[in-house]
C-alpha cells in the first residue's frame, strides 16, 4: 500500500521536539555611537531523546473503524469474488474433461477444447487481476482516511507520554530499520487502544470464514 499518510509531514510539530533551536542574539548593547555589539551564538541544549515505536499502516487497520472498513469492501466485493470462483471450478472441469476423454477423440475436437478452455483461463485470469487491482485501490483509500483520523491521536499520545521522536516501523524499504528495542518501546498497540476509545466505534462482528478458492488471485486484504 502506498503511505496513506507520511508520518513526518503529517505530525510534524508535534511529534518533533528537536533538540535545541538555535538561539540568535539577545538584547543588543548600544553604544555612544550607536554601533551594536555582536553576541555570542547561544550552544543549543541537549534534550534526552524518548523514542517511541509505530506500525502506523496497521494500527490504522487494526483499529475498530479499520476493522469496519475492511468488513464492508469485503462484502462489496463478495459477488465479483463468486463469479471468479465460478470461472475457475468451470476451467478445472473442461480440464479433467479433457484429460478424460477417449483416446478416439478427434484432433480436431481436442483442438477446440483446448481454445475453449485457453480462453476461458486468459479470462479468468484478466478477472482476478482487476478484481485485485479494484479491491486494492478501494481498501487503500478507506484505510487511508482512518490514518488521517488517526493523526491526532498519535500526537496527543507522544505529547502526553514525553517522547521526543516516533518512528515508523510499518514499511521497512528504503526506510528506518529497527535492529532491537526495548520493551514498551512500540506503542501501536496503547495507540489502537486509545483511538478506538476516543472515536466511540465498536468492534466488528468477525466475519464467518470462506472456503478456499481454486482461481488465481482474489479480492484479499493483502496489502500491495
Amino acid at each position: 500500500m502506498n503511505r496513506t499518510l507520511t508520518i513526518v509531514s503529517a505530525l510534524g510539530a508535534g511529534l518533533m521536539t528537536v533538540a535545541g533551536v538555535a538561539q540568535t542574539a539577545g538584547p543588543q548593547a548600544s553604544t555612544p555611537t550607536t554601533q551594536s555589539a555582536a553576541t555570542a551564538p547561544v550552544a543549543p541544549e541537549a534534550v534526552p531523546a524518548k523514542i517511541a515505536l509505530i506500525a502506523y499502516e496497521q494500527v490504522a487497520a487494526a483499529t475498530n473503524e479499520g476493522q469496519h472498513a475492511i468488513q464492508d469492501i469485503q462484502k462489496k466485493y463478495e459477488p465479483k469474488k463468486n463469479q471468479i470462483d465460478a470461472l475457475s471450478t468451470e476451467v478445472d472441469s473442461l480440464k479433467k474433461q479433457l484429460q478424460a476423454a477417449p483416446a478416439t477423440l478427434s484432433d480436431a475436437d481436442r483442438a477446440s477444447r483446448l481454445r475453449t478452455i485457453d480462453t476461458k483461463e486468459k479470462q479468468l485470469q484478466r478477472d482476478a487481476e482487476d478484481a485485485q487491482t479494484a479491491y486494492n485501490n478501494d481498501l487503500q483509500e478507506a484505510l487511508g482516511k482512518v490514518a488521517q483520523k488517526l493523526g491526532p491521536t498519535v500526537v496527543k499520545y507522544v505529547k502526553d507520554n514525553g517522547y521526543t521522536l516516533l518512528l515508523d516501523i510499518g514499511q521497512q524499504q528504503g526506510g528506518v530499520s529497527v535492529m532491537w528495542a526495548a520493551p514498551g518501546t512500540d506503542i501501536s498497540q496503547a495507540i489502537i487502544s486509545a483511538y478506538n476509545a476516543s472515536s466511540g466505534v465498536a468492534a466488528p462482528v468477525p466475519s464467518a470464514p470462506t472456503p478456499a478458492a481454486n482461481h488465481t488471485a482474489r479480492p484479499s486484504t493483502t496489502k500491495k
